[in-house]
């Protein structure tokens, strides 16, 4: 809920995972802040949190809540801000359909997800739940470019306890299939809006036979923002998924698509439909009827359509048939059938793709067996960083970890840049004919000759992000003194803008020897060159590339990137600190639920949480926050040294340990340190009482494993019932209150 004032630090409620582990450490976090007069509060940017704060006329006074979302897009427009935001679930249709029904079942009245409204009461609320899901969020916070590194302490740790890395073979069969032409990157256009172009554009379709409707109006357009339009043809990505599966059948391989259906969540779930209706083209040629009338929507994915037909022999004994004649599947889960086309947001690119790479190339299958994998990556926009990557470990073998350099990233993503901000303006074309983007002044800027159902999108980057994305980059590499490329296409439409802007401002800060311009799949081998040698580069990209870079080499470099430092520099001068990527892992859920143990690491949340103190510290001129901020560096470098983080077995320590240690290197660092007498004096006899329960603590925790939990729910958890799981040490909560 909404705090009536904005405390010093805001402290995001989230889902899944990082939300659980929030309440066993948020009250560390508190106790701690409180010795220096912080104020830690919360604002709830869950999925339940906003379909509630979205639907306040179908609930009862006392279940009504806030906007937190839209009150934290304000603040993060202020200098003030200071938020330490938590990976959140970008909720795809399933999801979004499942968080519904729970709510329902908790007593809460919110409607229906209307998957084909009729009424314009149903399209309205329709149109509410499609601002929810897919990644409503970040679009919103993300007032600032992002400035994402691993921390020095867990690279150092990462070097000195290398993980696990799968080997490669320069024979091995994976790769990386795209389309070669008729995708988002052969039609994008693109222009930069002069003063004369700025103001309201639309985005119209005109028919065949003249007919104009508009299918956006109100667009605006500033002076500055580079303009983009472009369409994926159906006909040619049905015409590709056909080749691709016979493709990976000839091979003997395993079929695997990878796609991004929570961010760009408006045309990705079309694409992995037509992946789903290629897969089982047989059984929608002949039950096509049939399925419709089921309910059957294929861009809700196989698993949707399994369900939807399970009452129909006819149909499954086809899809049986179907499956006996395709290739191996790429599996989500051998054990339970979660097919890699089962549910869109079950296989994000940004971290399915890492995965495959950092196994030797390989993939699991339906009998759980290891095996090279065919790639699908419709678009070729980014799927060249897979496809060079894959090609560098052939021929060079998998990367040693222990000698391994780092790529950091500076990426443009202020105020819903590129493809990520495209949503409101991504259409399937109604028929066949034209889209066009039609100016305030009456100049057509775009226009695509299109078929029915082509997947036509826009979307803009502004030009005060832009330029503040180029002087970040500036600033990084002037203190670091790294490699420092942009990953910009000058065959590319949109990057050829782009371009327009870098050239010069390099030449004019007198840079311009310091810096590379590549294309991806260029600066991909560049990069990875470079951290082979044991040397640093620092990847300059756009918003999507700066979501798939920022998996991809911390996940090799590292073994994950939930332990990234995050840093989103405001443009109007506040902090946004994201504690790492990684999901918000729903396995580790069922674990917990299953075992009461948790194996979520908090390390992207300790890192924040130092950042955030001493941006406090220099913001507020707070010397007491900023002995915090070094104290809790202290205490992340005491996880990574003792080696604290979290098992994945039960039985071992888990998440809550983590949070004890942390807490006791925490409060230790404060006790020894000499800047403030008042706080060492407070957390010594802390300090003592945290060591002297080590035993009683670690026992209490280690006693509940191995059983149930009841949290009360999945999406909407019990707080009360919460707690109780994650604070389970009686020792340690008399300790911390």
């Amino acid at each position: 809920m909404a705090e009536n004032q904005t405390p010093d630090i805001l402290y995001t409620k989230v889902d899944e995972a990082p939300e659980l582990a929030s309440a066993s450490l948020l009250p560390i976090i508190r106790k701690f802040a409180a010795a220096a007069g912080i104020e830690v509060g919360t604002k709830d940017i869950s999925v339940a949190g906003r379909i509630l704060a979205t639907f306040p006329e179908y609930l009862k006074e006392d279940q009504r809540v806030s906007d937190d979302l839209a009150e934290l897009g304000e603040l993060v427009k202020t200098p003030q801000a200071n938020v330490i935001k938590l990976p959140n679930i970008s909720a795809s249709v399933p999801q979004l359909t499942a968080a519904i029904a729970e709510l329902q079942a908790q007593g809460f009245a919110v409607p229906d997800y209307p998957e084909d409204p009729a009424t314009d009461e149903e399209k309205a609320v329709r149109a509410k739940y499609d601002a929810i899901k897919g990644s409503a969020v970040n679009p919103v916070l993300r007032e600032g470019n992002s400035d994402r590194r691993s921390a020095r302490a867990v690279k150092n740790y990462a070097q000195k306890n290398p993980h696990s890395m799968g080997k490669w073979a320069s024979d091995s069969k994976t790769k990386v299939s795209s389309m070669s032409d008729n995708d988002f990157f052969a039609n994008e256009k693109s222009a930069t809006i002069t003063a004369a172009q700025a103001g309201d554009a639309k985005i119209e379709f005109v028919a065949k036979d003249g007919a104009v409707s508009v299918l956006k109006a109100g667009w605006p357009l500033e002076e500055g923002t580079v303009a983009d339009a472009t369409f994926m043809s159906v006909r040619a990505l049905s015409a590709f998924l056909a080749e691709a599966i016979e493709d990976t059948k000839s091979d003997g391989t395993m079929f695997s698509l990878h796609m991004k259906a929570t961010m760009m969540k408006v045309s990705d779930p079309i694409i992995f439909g037509y992946a789903v209706k290629a897969w089982l083209a047989p059984v929608f040629e002949k039950f096509g009827r049939e399925m419709a009338a089921l309910g059957v929507n294929a861009n809700s994915g196989m698993g949707d359509v399994l369900e939807r037909v399970k009452g129909n022999p006819e149909i499954m004994a086809a899809i049986e048939a179907v499956a006996a004649e395709r290739p191996s599947m790429y599996m989500v889960d051998s054990d339970k059938g979660i097919t890699n086309l089962h549910v869109p947001s079950d296989v994000i690119i940004d971290a399915s793709m890492p995965a495959v790479i950092r196994a030797g190339g390989k993939g699991w299958d339906e009998k759980g067996q290891k095996g090279d994998t065919n790639c699908v990556i419709p678009d070729r926009c980014y799927a060249t960083v897979y496809d060079e990557t894959i090609n560098f470990f052939k021929a060079n073998g998998a990367l040693d970890v222990s000698t391994a350099g780092s790529v950091a990233n500076v990426g443009l993503m202020a105020q819903k840049a590129e493809e990520y901000g495209s949503h409101p303006t991504t259409f399937e074309a109604p028929g066949d004919g034209e889209i066009r983007v039609v100016l305030a002044n009456g100049e057509t800027l775009h226009s695509h000759a299109v078929e029915a159902g082509d997947i036509w999108r826009a979307c803009t980057v502004k030009k005060a992000p832009i330029e503040n994305w180029i002087q970040l980059a500036l600033d990084r590499q002037r203190l670091t003194g790294s490699e420092a490329i942009f990953w910009l296409d000058s065959a590319r439409a949109h990057d050829a803008q782009l371009i327009e802007y870098v050239k010069p401002a390099l030449e004019a800060a007198g840079v311009a020897d310091k810096f590379q311009i590549m294309a991806p799949r260029e600066a991909t081998a560049q990069s990875l060159k470079t951290i082979t040698a044991g040397k640093d580069s620092i990847a300059i990209t756009g918003n999507v590339l700066r979501d798939y870079l920022t998996d991809l080499f911390p996940i090799l470099e590292l073994g994950t990137s939930a332990k990234m430092l995050s840093i989103v520099k405001l443009m109007n001068g506040g902090g946004l600190f994201e504690t790492g990527a990684g999901g918000s892992a729903p396995k580790h859920v069922q674990q917990l639920v299953a075992e009461n143990h948790l194996r979520w690491d908090s390390m992207g949340e300790f890192c924040a949480l130092g950042e955030s103190f001493n941006f406090l510290a220099d913001t507020n001129e707070n010397a007491k926050a900023g002995v915090l901020g070094a104290a809790a560096e202290a205490a992340t470098q005491g996880i990574l040294d003792f080696n604290r983080s979290p098992s994945r077995k039960v039985g071992e320590p888990d998440n809550r340990d983590s949070h004890y240690w942390f807490a006791r290197y925490w409060a230790e660092a404060l006790a020894a340190q000499t800047e403030d007498a008042a706080l060492a004096a407070e957390f010594a006899p802390i300090a003592k009482a945290l060591a002297d329960g080590e035993e009683a603590i670690l026992g209490e925790l280690a006693a509940v494993q191995g059983v149930k939990v009841d949290l009360g729910g999945y999406f909407n958890t019990d707080p009360a019932k919460t707690a109780a799981v994650m604070r389970p040490s009686a020792t340690l909560n008399a300790i911390i209150g």
